[in-house]
């Protein structure tokens, strides 16, 4: 796939301390095979989905601890200049821009609810190679307890425009680009425990949604919610056996009508 537009979601990776069952345990649910560890960049090992780059994931630095996590990063024409946004708007840099040899520039950054995103320049690693794929990448979304600071945060950030989902039952906005939605935020509410922070959930494709829970509660897996219905598809989110949130949606099995919006000024 080609370089993506500021501001959308590139890539995915995972740190997780027990590398090889990660490797195990996502290989079966998700059918992604593995490229080779690379020493020299602390073992990051690329995963794949019918030979496409989709995720990676990799073991914890030395004197690195803390629980497994997916992070989701944000394509950026220049990491310097958005890290000055993110400041400029009370975000956290955790990792300051930094060059990975030639595939491109990152940093880690803590928006003022509390998620953690990562920020990449590409340069010969445009990022994903599929999306919406079996095994692949698909949406995103921000779980957060405080949505007036994330929804300020990323719009000034990004430059997303919102739509506020009509449904009493929660309260939900979409973040657009032009015409397309390209991620979603989600209040958190006391289903939640309190010790949860604020995270970005994302979402990989798979053919059948049921199947994918079965098999990865089979390997250790907490369901937190679904398998369920939805106009987007058949969905489930998960916590692996290493701790990190996930959910995975069959895109093709449909319900109900779609969701009406409005637009947040």
């Amino acid at each position: 796939m080609a370089v993506q537009p500021e501001g959308t979601p590139c890539w995915a990776d995972a740190m997780f301390s027990d590398l090889e069952g990660a490797k195990t345990f996502y290989g079966d649910v998700l059918g992604w095979t593995f490229g080779e560890s690379l020493s020299e960049y602390g073992n990051y090992t690329q995963a794949y989905a019918d030979g496409k780059a989709v995720a990676a994931v990799v073991p914890p630095m030395p004197g690195q601890d803390g629980p497994s996590a997916w992070c989701l990063y944000f394509a950026s024409e220049d990491v310097a200049a958005t890290a000055a946004r993110i400041r400029e708007n009370a975000g956290e840099i955790l990792l300051e821009p930094m060059p990975v040899a030639d595939f491109g520039t990152m940093c880690l950054a803590r928006e003022p609810s509390g998620a953690v995103f990562g920020v990449w320049q590409a340069g010969t690693h445009e990022g994903f190679q599929a999306m919406g794929t079996p095994g692949a990448y698909v949406w995103a979304e921000v779980f957060t307890r405080e949505p007036g600071k994330a929804d300020a945060f990323l719009a000034a950030v990004f430059g997303y425009r919102q739509k506020r989902l009509e449904d009493e039952a929660m309260d939900f906005h979409l973040y657009d680009l032009g015409d397309r939605a390209l991620l979603g935020r989600m209040t958190m509410t006391e289903d939640f425990p309190p010790e949860v922070p604020s995270y970005i959930n994302v979402y990989f494709t798979v053919p059948d949604c049921d199947e994918a829970v079965a098999r990865a509660t089979k390997l250790g897996a907490t369901p937190r919610l679904g398998p369920t219905g939805s106009p987007f598809g058949r969905y489930a989110s998960l916590i692996d056996p290493q701790g990190a949130d996930f959910s995975v949606i069959d895109v093709t099995t449909t319900e109900g009508e779609m969701p009406k919006t409005t637009e947040v000024s």
